[in-house]
């Protein structure tokens, strides 16, 4: 199997309330390309927010009493304290200057998911409020538009507790499952699979990254000639339960 991953360039800077399928429709059709049956489109989460007016201005946010006592203690800026802590369930751990939260999706990772980057001075972006629908809206439009049946997955950048280094992960996804379920098959020496699945959409995210980097300006690109799980899931489904984490 051969895997493409095509940069989708000259898209221009997205604003609140932008329609982003038609943007994505609009652009690909200036480069002389063409979505395609079984392409996976993978979009920065931050051309998401940004279209979903997830921005906030720095100055808007008045702290609590309780996010200064925090923004003491980590070296933080008491208004991105107050933000994390209205955009997360709970606080998972607070060390060394980090706040790991579990944001209202259900995801674990630094800082709720808002940063800085790629954004105007003295503004963050908050994750979109529910990057699967985000997905699937994306996707529906796309399909009208192109004709194509294709999956869509919104990544973002995520460090992990066990390795060094930050990877693209799924973070919304429509048009596939976010697993390749191997239990119950056997191995090529006859051994049964017991526990294998393969994140298929966090894999596709983070294969896509090489490709947009971090400051190449390439928000989206179409990854061709991938195997993907066909059907209807959500990058939610990728949540571990509190009671089967082994790390809370």
């Amino acid at each position: 199997m051969e895997i493409r991953i095509i940069p989708v360039p000259g898209l221009p800077e997205i604003k609140p309330g932008d329609n982003l399928a038609e943007l994505l429709y609009t652009a690909l059709r200036g480069n002389g390309q063409a979505l395609q049956n079984g392409d996976v489109l993978v979009l920065a989460q931050k051309i998401v927010s940004k279209a979903e007016r997830r921005m906030v201005s720095l100055d808007e946010v008045e702290p609590s009493t309780f996010s200064r006592r925090v923004a003491e203690q980590t070296g933080k800026d008491p208004r991105m304290v107050e933000l994390i802590l209205s955009e997360s369930n709970r606080m998972v751990r607070m060390a060394r200057g980090s706040l790991i939260m579990e944001t209202r999706h259900g995801f674990v990772c630094a800082n709720a998911g808002i940063d800085h980057s790629n954004v105007g001075a003295g503004q963050v972006c908050l994750l979109p409020v529910d990057p699967d629908r985000s997905a699937w809206e994306i996707r529906e439009r796309l399909k009208e538009l192109a004709g194509a049946d294709i999956a869509v997955i919104i990544a973002d950048t995520f460090g992990r507790p066990w390795r060094l280094g930050q990877t693209n992960v799924a973070i919304g996804l429509a048009g596939m499952r976010p697993f390749q379920d191997y239990r119950g098959g056997v191995d090529a020496f006859g051994n049964r699979l017991r526990v294998t699945q393969i994140a298929v959409a966090d894999e596709l995210a983070g294969a896509a990254e090489l490709v947009m980097g971090k400051s190449a300006g390439i928000p989206a690109v179409i990854i061709r000639g991938c195997a993907y799980p066909r059907g209807e899931g959500a990058a939610r489904e990728y949540v571990r339960s509190a009671e089967t984490d082994l790390f809370r």
